[in-house]
This record gives structure tokens, sequence and C-alpha cells, in this order.
């Protein structure tokens, strides 16, 4: 048995924090069933490009669900959820703070129903507080963390980052721990529980080092001027001569001396400490001077934790990733199958299905009797 085989999850969230969370929830064993609005479902199932008749992007979230159409704000509605409610276990929502009340959805009417639900409720700004009710998205919690103000372009605006930190790290993440943690809990005490994930509260956890440095030593962090923000030679990124980049981060002592040598720094430079911004100097035109092959060949078997930025499309080929299998399991639509989205859940708990499809819209209505 999967840990979350016989544990029922009703999903009314969208986009990617609470899917993602219920999609971890799903590939350990849970049985996920999305509540969507008819006619056009969760609005991700719209994006591009396409796997069979909906999104890829809904496709990799949803994989191994179910799906139930339903307007939530017709009469009737809650009496027939209601017998799912009953044997729900979790409960999912990304509405802002209120609105599940005013459908009859809250904590507080579920609890009657279900006086052992978990309810999670995920959100950008947390249940109260100046922003609580604000809409925004991850691009604007990364913004008002701090975090933003850490990257730096060419010409010293901050950049967009590659990741969506905030959905992720602060949401999806988050949220499956504390359900978890709750299923635990109500395993020793047999009591309910509630749920307020901040999506915006969690991105500190993420700047432990600026916290500490600035809270501690009046040292606040900035673009290009510490540490892991490209203030160190030890810890920065620079171009090939092909137009290619090494991420070099040889912290440690014995890494950076390695590093040195085999590229060829000049003794009076290696003291990082004197002068860093000299010592970058040198470490950018001896890099510059090679090629990102010639880079590989002269680190290859040498312990300096340098690596050739690769694209996307390369990583899938690598053969690091391709030996730990990964990509191993499958995403189904219709004849056309392609890798599953990698989940933090260990294979041992995973299903034995290597292929599985995403949920139809609606395809689940028989569990409340048809609609």
């Amino acid at each position: 048995m999967q840990p979350l085989e016989g544990v029922r999850v009703l999903d009314f969230s969208t986009l990617l924090p609470g899917p993602l969370a219920t999609l971890i929830l799903a590939e350990a064993g849970a049985e996920v069933i999305k509540i969507e609005r008819p006619g056009r479902g969760d609005e991700m199932r719209a994006y591009r490009p396409k796997l069979g008749t909906d999104s890829v992007n809904f496709a990799l979230l949803n994989r191994g669900k179910r799906s139930i159409a339903i307007d939530l704000k017709s009469p009737g509605a809650m009496d027939k959820l209601k017998p799912l409610l009953k044997t729900a276990d979790v409960v999912v929502e990304q509405f802002r703070p209120g609105v599940m009340d005013r459908l009859g959805l809250g904590y507080e009417a579920l609890r009657q129903i279900n006086p052992r639900i978990v309810y999670c409720a995920v959100t950008g700004y947390g249940q109260h507080g100046p922003r609580a009710q604000v809409a925004a998205h991850d691009l604007n919690y990364v913004a008002e963390s701090g975090m933003l103000s850490l990257t730096a372009g060419s010409d010293g605006a901050p950049a967009v980052p590659a990741a969506l930190v905030a959905d992720i790290a602060g949401g999806a993440y988050p949220a499956v721990m504390n359900i978890l943690l709750a299923l635990r809990e109500r395993d020793r005490t047999g009591a309910d529980c509630k749920l307020h994930i901040a999506m915006a509260d969690t991105l500190f956890t993420l700047m432990y080092w600026g916290l500490g440095n600035g809270l501690a030593a009046g040292e606040w962090p900035t673009p290009g001027g510490d540490l892991v923000t490209g203030g160190s030679p030890r810890y920065n990124i620079y171009r090939t001569r092909d137009d290619r980049f090494l991420a070099a981060a040889p912290l440690e002592q014995k890494f950076w001396e390695s590093f040195c040598t085999l590229l060829g720094v000049p003794a009076e430079l290696r003291d990082d400490g004197r002068d860093p911004t000299g010592t970058r100097a040198a470490v950018s035109g001896l890099v510059r001077a090679r090629t990102a092959d010639e880079l590989r060949r002269l680190f290859d078997g040498h312990d300096v934790c340098c690596t050739i930025v690769a694209s996307v499309q390369d990583a899938l080929a690598d053969p690091h990733f391709v030996a730990r299998k990964i990509f191993e399991r499958g995403l189904s639509a219709g004849e056309k199958t392609i890798p599953a989205l990698p989940v933090p859940v260990a294979d041992e708990f995973r299903a034995r299905d290597r292929a599985l499809p995403y949920p139809v819209l609606g395809e689940a209505n028989d569990l409340v009797g048809g609609i």
C-alpha cells in the first residue's frame, strides 16, 4: 500500500499552488477529486500548448486525479457535495479569505459535516493583515518579500525569476508538509484542523542567510554584493569563449585552491578576500579564454563544483538524470504519452502505474449523483 492510500482529498484550487500540492498527495496514493466550474473548469485547462484537449500545464499538475464539474453558487450544490464532504479527509482551497465561507464551504461549516476534516487554505498573503484581500501573483510576492531585490540584470534592474518560487516553495510544499502533519495529529487525537498557508510569508525562510546577516550584523544583502548574490568570485557565473556560461561555486577553500590551480589564477589574486573585484575579473578573463567544452575537460575528475549552464532540453538528456529515471513515469492523453512531472515523493511511495491520464472535466460527476 502507498502511504496515503484511503485518504480522500477534495481540491477546490486552481492554477499552480493547490494543484501541485494535491498532485504530490495523489502521487503518494491519495484519491484526489478536483471540484471545477462547469464548461471551462480550472482556468489552466485553457492555457497553451495543448496535450489532448487541455493544456499540458494542467495535465502535468493533475495527473491521476478525478474531476467533478459543479457550480458552487447554484441552489442545491451543497446538498450534492455533502456526501463527498462527509467522507473527505482533506479539503484544499485557494480562494481569497472569506470566499469559501460565502459559498457555505468554509471551515466552520465543513467541520459540522465532518468533524475530522483537515482544511487547508492557500493564499498569497494569509487570512488577515492589510494585504489579505489584495490580488497578486508569484512575482508580486517575490517582490514584496525582498527576494526580487537580490537579483539584477545587466542594467541593474531586478531579473524576473525563472521559477515560480512563491507558488511552489511558498505554497505547494508547505501545504503538503502541513497537511501530512495535520493527518498525523488527527491519527493521534481525532481532531480536525484548519491550516493557513500564506505564500509570501514562507519566502522569508528561503532568505535565512540574508535575514541573519541583516538582523545580527546590520549587513543587509544587496544584488551582486554578497556570497550568493554574485559578490564573491567563488560563487558566480562566467561567460565562456563560445558564449556559454560557467556556473562556478568552489566555496570551500580546498575547492577554491583546486579551481584556481586548474584555471591558472595568479597567486597574488587567489586570496579573494583581499581584492574580490580583481580576483573576479581575473577569473572572468581566464574563463572567457576557453570554450565550454574546454572547461568541461579541464575540470573533469576534479572537485571544483563547476558546471556548464544547461538548457532545459539538454538537462532532460543528461546521462545523470536519465540514469536516475526521474522521467520514467508517464502522463497519457489519448494515444499520446509524455513524461510525468517529477515530484518530491520517494519512488517507494509512488504508484506502480507508470502512465496515468489527467481528468476530463466532469468525468467523476457520478460521485455526486450526476449533475
